[in-house]
């Protein structure tokens, strides 16, 4: 019989499984799908030979998460980390470019480098006690509170309507204001605002890697260490009530609100049950994967070597398109995150050929196919686009929500990112990792720190349940 059972096999239960699973602990993972993954799978969705990443693809916030780090990633996986992290086209063949270099990011500029570069030298500086306050629970005191600190009023300034207080033309604003936009949040708020800056630091302090293989390598780093260790990984298997496992001491649940509340068959007590019906989920995305006959033609000729790109225009713009999602409708001109694998890991496509990974935000639990939109989009900046297009595959918010229960509407990241989704995430509680229910954890991305590639979520249950039923310290988790 194993001591433990994780129910969901993506980053976060991997995550708890492994730390678990070090701890000496027979553990046993449930996985509904037919690989484990969740957000990490990759997957030949339009043609053989070619691979795409199903959910996520470009990876800054596992080199930042103090999990991957002691779980020694950059040792298991191979990572590519381009010089060009990420970049924004603007009309006139222009482009904002976010080097790993914060020197050679300001001097591209213009007249806003130095600015750009007094805004963002002391988080990369301190980045660690940035990631620190990000990426661990809320009710704690900073290990680097003057980390935290310098943190935190850059989160207020470019949250509020003063975040062009510093700038005078429209290069940097569009840098900062294409990663802030990641949140699916109005623009400008403190939730995305504090993502912006931390994603945007990660991108100078260490960059923003591309696995090789795709993102299902990191799912299948963990399973082997998983089973290294004598766990198993159960996949095809739907649990729908807590009755159906075996009696172990600790369950650690890789799911969403909605999921617990379907899985706890009418345990909860009346009071966490209605909290976790009035947690709020928030907008979507429509995903347009692509193959292309060729390397995309950016007007912007630099943005080739860029891994991820941010394509949406000025801030003025990218702001009016997530207003937009946020009130409700599709945008004509909506933000597209692109992520270029194939410039960096060829083995994704045939020699010759090239994958693009891109979507866009739009209202929770929408039906519409924004691929048009999307390439219109990719056409505007790189002019002779649509010509290279051989294949594509348009998978709306609803389908993404079908896909996996956790992405509600739609919504990939578990749980709204506005700021009474950070505080009660899902609940108001010192550690929302523990349920009332004896043994019984959640760790999905609706608990802290929220969504990304970080396993922080189920190390944090993990640790608990460690604690409180084993009377255990986490264990060691590299290699």
């Amino acid at each position: 019989m194993p001591d433990v059972a994780v129910v969901g096999s993506g980053p976060n239960g991997l995550a708890a499984a492994v730390t678990m699973a070090r701890a000496g602990l027979a553990v046993h993972v449930y996985e509904t799908a037919d690989s484990a993954g969740g957000g990490l799978r990759t997957s030949e969705l339009i043609e053989p030979g070619y691979l795409h990443d199903v959910c996520s693809a470009v990876h800054p916030m596992a080199l930042a998460s103090p999990f991957f780090r002691d779980f020694q990633l950059s040792r298991r996986v191979r990572l590519q980390v381009p010089e060009l992290s990420h970049g924004v086209p603007l009309d006139g063949g222009r482009a904002a470019l976010g080097y790993r270099s914060l020197d050679r990011t300001a001097a591209a500029l213009g007249r806003d480098g130095e600015a750009y570069r007094r805004l963002m030298q002391p988080l990369v500086d301190r980045v660690e006690g940035v990631a620190d306050v990000a990426l661990n629970q809320l009710f704690r005191i900073p290990r680097q509170p003057f980390a935290a600190a310098v943190f935190g009023l850059r989160t207020l300034e470019q949250g509020s309507p003063l975040w062009d207080i510093r700038f005078r033309e429209e290069l940097a604003p569009a840098l900062l204001t294409g990663v802030a936009a990641h949140a699916v949040a109005p623009l400008p708020t403190l939730p995305a605002a504090g993502a912006g800056l931390l994603l945007g630091a990660l991108g100078h302090a260490g960059g923003w890697p591309i696995p090789i293989g795709g993102s299902a390598a990191i799912a299948g780093a963990m399973v082997a260490d998983i089973e290294a260790h004598g766990g198993v990984v159960e996949t095809g298997t739907r649990i729908g009530s807590l009755a159906e496992l075996p009696a172990v001491r600790a369950t650690l649940l890789d799911v969403a609100p909605t999921g617990l509340l379907r899985i706890a068959d009418g345990r909860l007590p009346p009071g966490y049950r209605r909290a976790l019906e009035s947690f709020g989920f928030g907008n979507a995305a429509c995903k347009v994967d692509f193959i292309l006959s060729g390397p995309v033609p950016w007007a912007a000729p630099e943005l080739a070597d860029a891994g991820t790109i941010h394509v949406g225009g000025t801030r003025a713009e990218t702001a009016e398109a997530e207003h937009l999602v946020a009130a409700g409708r599709h945008p004509e001109r909506p933000y597209v995150l692109v992520s270029q694998p194939s410039r960096f890991d060829p083995g994704r496509a045939p020699a010759g050929r090239c994958i693009l990974w891109t979507y866009c935000h739009v209202p929770a639990g929408s039906t519409v196919d924004m691929g048009d939109a999307v390439m219109d989009q990719l056409e505007r900046f790189a002019p002779g686009f649509r010509d290279l297009v051989t294949g594509v595959k348009v998978t709306t918010a609803a389908e993404l929500a079908a896909y996996n229960e956790n992405y509600v509407g739609g919504d990939f990241g578990a749980g709204a990112m506005d700021l009474r989704g950070l505080i009660r995430r899902p609940v108001l509680s010192p550690v929302p990792w523990r349920t009332p229910l004896s043994g019984v954890y959640l760790c999905s991305s609706s608990t802290p720190p929220g969504p990304g590639v970080t396993g922080m979520p189920g190390f944090h249950a993990a640790r608990y349940a460690l604690k409180d039923m084993f009377g255990m310290r986490v264990p060691d988790l590299g290699i």
